[in-house]
């Protein structure tokens, strides 16, 4: 922004040389910056820091924006995994900035596991736990695989799973499989394997999956090369499951929304990009996940401040209630 242009939008009479010199001031203090000679001054990321924890205010949601976001996070999904998703797109619709939602791992203990044949090559598992959360996933089968298969590889989970989370009683089905032990055939043992694995992620202990969404909006003001390599290490960033638990880790630090501002973020030390994140709880008030917008530095931070809030209250409250019920 420039002297004249502050000069004729302040409340009180100062002159555009008496601007330039505070302008000036502020530079001198690192808070300023001017990318050119004949450029106005913006904001330097320790600028924007100083600006966000002492000087903003954040504004609320009108009751229609509440609503709005509500009805699409709800949508006719019944699936924790679609509630997400749908929060995720319609975070980043309203903000004009990715979003990102980490998605609880199933800590519950199960009550009904079930595999249901699609199309040839295809196989829908259904998982529902004891707090009604529903949750469904579509993973590859041979083509040939019989009826059979399914309905034994759902027995033999059932038994072992129905009461019990798939964190505790992961270890002991791979033992068994992997010994022989489980009284399966080969194409069954393969396919409880694959279930599992489609749920376990590999990884048992290190939480659930990574949703971002909007990524196009960062690259809406690239204008140079440096900037887009700058975007594509962050896309690359976000694709880790180190990210991952990095962001949930800096979200469980504080309560309420967190505010990370340029290169001083240490979970990507990217600058020019902020984010803003809230992590969000289950009924026994645990962190299982968190929700965020990543933009650049100059965001709008007075209203993606309670959008974020709000949606991560939004997303406890539906999982604390059960998706789908």
């Amino acid at each position: 922004v420039g002297s004249r242009t502050l000069a004729r939008r302040l409340p009180v009479t100062l002159s555009p040389a008496t601007v330039r010199n505070v302008m000036a001031d502020l530079e001198d203090m690192g808070l300023l910056f001017s990318p050119h000679t004949s450029a106005g001054r913006l904001p330097t990321e320790t600028g924007l820091r100083l600006y966000v924890d002492g000087l903003l205010e954040v504004g609320n949601l009108t009751e229609d924006e509440r609503a709005n976001i509500k009805s699409q996070c709800a949508g006719t999904s019944s699936s924790v995994e679609g509630l997400l998703e749908q929060a995720t797109q319609t975070l980043s619709g309203l903000a004009h900035c990715a979003s990102l939602v980490i998605a609880p791992k199933t800590e519950s203990p199960l009550k009904h596991i079930e595999f249901v044949h699609l199309s040839p090559g295809r196989a829908l598992v259904i998982l529902v736990t004891e707090s009604g959360v529903v949750e469904n996933r579509i993973m590859e089968i041979p083509a040939d695989l019989p009826a059979s298969a399914l309905v034994q590889a759902t027995n033999y989970l059932s038994a072992k799973l129905v009461g019990n989370n798939i964190a505790d009683a992961y270890d002991g089905i791979m033992a068994e499989l992997e010994n022989q032990r489980a009284e399966l055939d080969v194409l069954t043992a393969k396919l409880v394997e694959g279930g599992l694995a489609t749920w376990a992620g590999g990884d048992t202990g290190s939480g659930g999956s990574l949703i971002v969404r909007g990524q196009a909006h960062l690259l809406e003001d690239v204008n140079l090369i440096t900037d887009l390599e700058r975007i594509r290490g962050l896309f690359s960033a976000l694709e880790t499951k180190e990210q991952m638990l990095r962001i949930l880790s800096m979200a469980d630090r504080a309560d309420g929304v967190q505010i990370f501002i340029g290169a001083d973020n240490t979970l990507f030390n990217v600058s020019g990009c902020s984010m803003v994140v809230k992590s969000y709880r289950n009924e026994q008030q645990q962190i299982i996940g968190a929700v965020g917008v990543i933009g650049p530095t100059r965001m709008n931070y007075s209203r993606i401040i309670p959008m974020v809030d709000y949606t991560a209250d939004l997303i406890g409250g539906y999982i604390g209630l059960g998706a789908g019920r």
